[in-house]
Parts: C-alpha cells; sequence; structure tokens
C-alpha cells in the first residue's frame, strides 16, 4: 500500500510531532456564520462551486468503460472513466431533451450509456454516439451534442472537478504528491456510505480540523490509541495537513522507515473545501462533504484498503474497520457531536465558540472560507501560502 518513503512536508510534521510545542492562543469564531442561511447561500456560490475540489476516490472507478451518477453537489453530475482510462466529469443530461442519462447511483460497466427516453447514446468520453432514426434529424451536428463538460482533473488517486468557471488543479496536484506517498491511486475501494448529518457543513469540517476532542468524544473508540495533545499541522495552499501521535516512543522512533513511520503517525488532510482524507496505519478514509442547507450536510464516506480482500479471515477484518471508522466514530461520535453543535448554535445562546491552542486549524480553515468570501469576482489562487509546510 504504502510507497518507499514519504514527502519533505510529511516527515517535517513528523518532526514537529516529536516536539509537542503548543503554538498561538485563544481565538473565536462567529457562531452566526453556522446558522445564516444567506450566508450559506454566499458560501455555495463564492466557496464551494469556483473551487476544485474533490468528488470521489479513483477507485470507484477503478477500469475503462465506468461511470458513475453522482448527485451531492445541487447537479446532477456523471463521473466517467473512458475507454483509454481518462476521467471525466460531464453533466448528466441528455443533449435531445434534457432527460436525466444515468438514473441510479450504481457505478455502471458499459463503453455506452443510453437515455432512457429515446436512447440516444453516449461514449464515455462525452460523444454522442448514437440516435435513432437519424433520418428524423437532418443535418444535426454530432460533435455539438455531446454531453456537456465540467473541468476535471485526476490526481493522488482522486478525481476532482469544478462546479463553475474554468477550474484550475495546481493546488490538487501538489496535494497529489502527498498522496502518492500512501500509494491512495492504487488502493481497492471496500465500501462506501453516505449519512446526512443534520449539521452545516462548517461543524463537520471543524471535527476533523482539531485533536483537542479525540481523548475525550472518541474515549470509547479511537482515543486510546492517541496521544493526547500530540499533533502538529501545516497547510499546502488552503488545504490542511495533520500529524497525530499514535505511538509512546516517537523521539526514538526511524522516520526513514515509512511504515514504522505510519504505525506510530495518523496523517490527516483537511481537503478545501469540502473533503477529508483519514490516514490509519493500513487503509485510509475520504469523506466527502456535501452542503444541503444552512443545517443540513450529507456525507460520503469511502474506506480504500490496499488490496481485495482474498480471505474470509480478511474480509472479517476489514468490516470491523469499517464498521468502527462509519459507524462507530464518525457517523456516532463526530457527526452526532456536529448535529448537536448544530441545535445549540441554533438556539442562539452564543454569539462566538472560542478555540484553544489544539483548535487553530479550525481558526485556519475559516480564515480561508472568509478570503474567498471576500473576494471580488471569484476565489482566490492562494498558492502555496506563507508558512506552510514543505510539500
Amino acid at each position: 500500500m504504502t510507497a518507499a518513503s514519504p514527502t519533505p512536508g510529511q516527515l517535517a510534521l513528523a518532526e514537529r510531532l516529536s516536539a509537542a510545542r503548543m503554538e498561538g492562543g485563544i481565538t473565536h469564531v462567529d457562531a452566526a456564520v453556522y446558522t445564516d442561511p444567506a450566508r450559506f447561500a454566499a458560501e455555495q456560490a463564492r466557496v464551494i462551486a469556483p473551487a476544485a475540489q474533490v468528488i470521489v476516490p479513483s477507485a470507484l472507478l477503478p477500469r475503462p468503460n465506468m461511470a458513475v451518477a453522482h448527485d451531492g453537489f445541487g447537479r446532477p453530475l456523471l463521473v466517467t472513466r473512458d475507454a483509454a482510462g481518462q476521467v471525466h466529469v460531464f453533466l448528466n443530461v441528455c443533449r435531445h431533451r434534457g432527460t436525466r442519462l444515468v438514473e441510479s447511483g450504481d457505478v455502471q460497466c458499459h463503453p455506452r450509456l443510453v437515455c432512457p427516453y429515446h436512447a440516444w447514446s453516449y461514449g464515455l468520453d462525452g460523444r454522442l454516439a448514437g440516435v435513432p432514426r437519424p433520418e428524423t434529424f437532418p443535418g444535426l451536428d454530432r460533435n455539438a451534442h455531446g454531453l456537456a463538460p465540467l473541468p476535471a482533473h485526476e490526481t493522488g488517486g482522486l478525481i476532482w472537478a469544478v462546479l463553475e468557471g474554468d477550474g484550475d488543479f495546481a493546488e490538487a496536484a501538489a496535494l497529489g504528491r502527498d498522496f502518492d506517498a500512501f500509494g491512495l491511486a492504487g488502493l481497492h475501494l471496500f465500501a462506501r456510505q453516505t449519512h446526512d448529518v443534520a449539521a452545516n457543513w462548517k461543524l463537520i469540517v471543524d471535527a476533523f480540523s482539531e485533536s483537542y476532542h479525540v481523548q475525550r468524544l472518541h474515549a470509547e473508540t479511537i482515543g486510546p490509541m492517541f496521544r493526547d495533545g500530540i499533533t502538529a499541522a501545516d497547510h499546502i495552499g488552503p488545504h490542511q495537513r495533520s500529524a497525530v501521535g499514535r505511538a509512546a516512543a516517537l523521539a526514538e522512533l526511524d522516520r526513514t522507515d515509512w511504515t514504522a513511520l505510519r504505525a506510530a503517525v495518523t496523517y490527516a488532510y483537511q481537503i478545501f473545501p469540502t473533503a477529508i482524507l483519514i490516514v490509519s496505519p493500513d487503509y485510509v478514509n475520504l469523506l466527502v462533504l456535501m452542503p444541503v442547507a444552512v443545517d443540513q450536510t450529507r456525507v460520503a464516506d469511502f474506506m480504500l484498503i490496499p488490496e481485495a480482500p482474498a480471505t474470509e479471515k480478511a474480509q472479517r477484518h476489514w468490516e470491523r474497520s469499517w464498521r468502527l471508522l462509519d459507524q462507530g466514530v464518525f457517523a456516532g461520535e463526530d457527526f452526532r457531536a456536529a448535529a448537536l453543535g448544530q441545535q445549540g448554535l441554533a438556539a442562539g445562546a452564543l454569539e462566538r465558540l472560542t478555540l484553544g491552542t489544539l483548535e487553530t486549524g479550525i481558526r485556519v480553515f475559516h480564515d480561508e472560507v472568509e478570503r474567498r468570501l471576500a473576494a471580488p469576482d471569484a476565489a482566490p489562487r492562494t498558492g502555496q501560502a506563507a508558512g506552510a509546510g514543505p510539500p
């Protein structure tokens, strides 16, 4: 599953983790950013829609001639891998009469997609491949009637797209180098599940941007695996990268041994704006957040493992890991805490939230959201911000 060595940035985080320094001071976030419907609409238009963001893992479409419908971001999307292995993202709309092309969210394995209304068919590269009774469409320009594409990019084992605008995938490529170190592109999709969470999307991001809650919220699940307060974080452009210590002897750890390092450190990435990647020692969870309303978020959880289980014992092992994270830690603890937070904030008891030194990642994330909301025309091209860690 792993590459030969970590990136310089991943190593630098491990070095900082050993020092276990507390940095910064108390900061705050206004409570209204989680409860104001007008603010939510502005975030949808100016933060989420123009951003290059993760849609699904590459492992969802592991072979050529595969496609899947995706409705999570409020637009009917179609993610495909064509016969040459190239990834595309289209609007899931037939160019004849506007009918939805693929009806279910199941992965399709066929070189053509056929409209259920009049049977116009399309290749997975988006071209119009077939029209029944073509003589009834004299002069039809087939090249002008292919599926409508969105900017799309595949890097680091993830498929990215931009919902509105031209898109810029430079920062995605920078993250891709980190994900290549985990061998993400070669992993097998073991399970996926979608959760409806009664909370603002940013409350869910907040939960994965700090380590203060790990020993407390997760006391009955994963909390005992980690050392309280042994954490470090940096950022690559708008994306945050963090590390939390798992083992007791980090100071004696050979950091050139990538397998041992991954056993001692859990890396996590807040992929701006709406995805989270958590790297356990032998598997990876990708969470894709899809904001639905100011107080409602749909979250897709994908679990990626080194290879398809070859035995019943291996199957049971991965099922236990899946239940621990998806049902226990995420649904039973993180998502539940976000929903309880939404209830409390909606009551109007707080004007602002108070953040300590183990929660500075939350303030960094909200500052990036604020910058994009304040941009005059579109989301800024941040590049690697000052103070960011090495790639």
